[in-house]
């Protein structure tokens, strides 16, 4: 096996209609993330992809960010990671009434979705709206119907909520996207839903234990993720890198 197939096992690949992120970086060394780094820029497959995101641990040397920048990866964000075991989750009641894409149409949850990304704290999605839902359909196939869901109260959308298993696992539960719509934020609504997603992602789609992630500027969300008792397990840069001179900030991977 060549260097370069070894160092491609030993990472996580996602990829999307015009992206590919790299992630679980941090069992490398340093010259192995700056070989791998050699081996995507070079790779005409991987070249095919419009935007490339490569996930790395804040504590890297220097030295690394360094020959990322060198192989035209721009820094883009800094993220915490959080975990929560879904077991400790106690039954409660739904304080909002949450509907899926079986019960509304999609222009609605697109809508109610746009709104809820207004004034994010976190770095701008290189992806459009359409290419954030592509992204949805490719990577979690038919269940995305039911990951796509808005939030209501008295029969107002307050924002969205997209719980799923991680592929490839079982029991690994994430948020794609959570948001609220401006006019619903600042209230405390946003530790409840939160709440709410992690209940179902236990009671609904089976999962043990949540893992999540918000920009380290996305202070109100940081307050969500600790008010519901997550906890942090690392710190992550996202370097980006556009294979066609330029990023499309019109609009969550990552």
């Amino acid at each position: 096996m060549g260097q370069k197939q070894n160092l491609y096992e030993k990472v996580k690949f996602v990829i999307g209609d015009n992206f590919i992120t790299i992630e679980e970086t941090s069992h490398l060394t340093d010259h192995e993330l700056c070989q791998l780094t050699d081996f995507l820029v070079t790779d005409k497959d991987i070249q095919q992809a419009d935007n490339l995101t490569i996930l790395v641990n804040s504590d890297r040397s220097t030295e690394v960010e360094k020959h990322l920048k060198s192989c035209q990866f721009q820094f883009h964000d800094e993220k915490i990671f959080v975990r929560f075991d879904l077991s400790k989750l106690l039954d409660e009641a739904a304080v909002f009434t949450i509907k899926s894409l079986r019960d509304i149409p999609l222009d609605h949850f697109k809508d109610v979705w746009k709104r809820a990304m207004e004034g994010s704290l976190n770095a701008s999605s290189y992806l459009s709206m359409d290419e954030q839902l592509g992204s949805v359909t490719k990577e979690l196939g038919s269940s995305y119907i039911d990951t796509c869901n808005v939030a209501y109260e008295n029969k107002k959308a307050i924002g969205v909520v997209m719980p799923h298993i991680e592929p490839g696992t079982e029991y690994e539960g994430r948020m794609f996207y959570f948001g609220l719509v401006p006019e619903a934020r600042g209230q405390g609504k946003g530790s409840i839903l939160y709440r709410q997603g992690l209940y179902m992602l236990k009671k609904e789609f089976g999962a043990l234990y949540s893992v999540g992630a918000t920009s380290v500027n996305n202070h109100p969300m940081r307050s969500v993720l600790q008010r519901n008792g997550c906890e942090v397990t690392e710190t992550i840069k996202l370097f980006k890198r556009s294979n066609r001179g330029g990023f499309n900030d019109s609009s969550h991977h990552y």
